[in-house]
């Protein structure tokens, strides 16, 4: 009897272990710009004009300005939109985090993410970093490989560092391909 209970228990732990689902992913990237923070505030703080410094975004509109719950759509070039809220905007400590509504996995294979991009002193000039968390596209317990983990984190470091790239060639005047390559991929 002992057998067989130690058996049915070690069968039930395989299943569980088999059974959890997706585990929580995290991409975190920074880049250092040759400008007071301020200035890159100036072009990184406004929640709807990521179309403005992004080279992957074709374009972007908003509504409900930088307010909690102010919301923009973003669309790539390489297709889909990103349908993001604005979940908390700290002008006076230049951070603001933001989170998808919907996801178009188009745009990028996750199903959920939340973001935050602060702004930060280093030396003469700034440091941005740009952290997210998120589930990959496909939350189930074997997904394709096109909406898996290592999709989802492949993706969303492309995603961030081009971003931070084309902030600096912006913050900077430099022409994108000039701009120094983004730290602190994970």
């Amino acid at each position: 009897m002992r057998l067989v209970t130690s058996a049915l228990v070690l069968s039930l732990f395989a299943t569980v272990a088999l059974a959890h689902g997706p585990t929580p992913q995290k991409v975190d990237q920074s880049i250092v710009i040759a400008a007071k923070p301020d200035a890159v505030w100036k072009v990184v703080g406004d929640f709807a004009g990521i179309g403005g410094w992004h080279p992957d975004v074709a374009g972007s509109q908003g509504s409900g300005g930088n307010e909690s719950g102010g919301r923009r759509q973003v669309t790539l070039k390489s297709g889909g939109t990103l349908d993001e809220g604005l979940d908390e905007m700290n002008a006076s400590g230049r951070t603001y985090s933001y989170r998808l509504s919907e996801p178009d996995l188009k745009a990028l294979p996750v199903s959920s993410y939340s973001a935050t991009l602060s702004v930060t002193p280093d030396g003469d000039g700034s440091r941005v970093e740009w952290v997210g968390r998120f589930y990959r596209g496909d939350t189930g317990n074997e997904p394709p490989e096109e909406l898996s983990d290592e999709a989802g984190r492949t993706a969303m470091n492309r995603y961030f560092a081009d971003g931070l790239k084309g902030l600096k060639a912006k913050v900077e005047g430099k022409p994108e391909g000039k701009a120094a390559p983004a730290s602190g991929a994970r």
